[in-house]
């Protein structure tokens, strides 16, 4: 089974995120696209209380079934990952809804990718904030880091949905599915 390792750091602007990449020597391997993720869960939430995630991510004309362990104490977050493939995300969804699993979140986020030496780096716009997100084992975190000019003491853990429910707490605003706002196209 494969292990995610991976931190966020947090950036005011993709401007700022972007040049921060560049400046460390990132290669851009994959262009600007939109992610929709959308999050299953038993009705009793079962593995949200068991910090497990199971997610459906529609990336352009791809759809990716994910399945994310608990979370592993340490300086990054670690947790086992298992990831498939298909070209129709509809099946998919489907399938989760015929073993019994319930949409419970969504999230929205566009998201370009870099090549740092053997880590992806990537740079995700949501709709709250801006990061830059290192995926390695956590000696090439380090290493990136350092490019970035960041320390452990910036790292961030936690997941989008985590987050999100945070800035949505500070901000008065009440939780719900992380997506940005629908183009508003003017009257005629």
């Amino acid at each position: 089974m494969a292990l995610e390792q991976e931190v966020k750091l947090s950036y005011a602007t993709v401007e700022a995120a972007r040049q921060a990449v560049h400046t460390a020597g990132g290669r851009l391997a994959v262009s600007r696209r939109l992610l929709d993720d959308r999050f299953f869960d038993t009705a009793d939430m079962r593995l949200r209380r068991e910090a497990q995630a199971l997610r459906v991510r529609q990336d352009g004309g791809l759809a990716i079934l994910t399945w994310k362990g608990p979370p592993q104490a340490g300086e990054v977050k670690t947790r086992e990952e298992i990831e498939t493939g298909c070209t129709d995300v509809h099946e998919l969804v489907a399938l989760l809804g015929a073993l019994g699993y319930v949409p419970c979140f969504r999230a929205q986020k566009y998201r370009e990718e870099y090549a740092i030496g053997t880590a992806v780096v990537t740079v995700d716009e949501t709709p709250f904030a801006v990061f830059v997100e290192i995926e390695a084992p956590p000696a090439a975190i380090g290493e990136v880091a350092v490019g970035l000019g960041r320390t452990p003491a910036d790292y961030e853990i936690a997941s989008y949905v985590t987050l999100w429910r945070r800035w949505c707490a500070a901000h008065d605003r009440p939780f719900g599915d992380m997506v940005f706002a629908p183009a508003v196209t003017p009257a005629p």
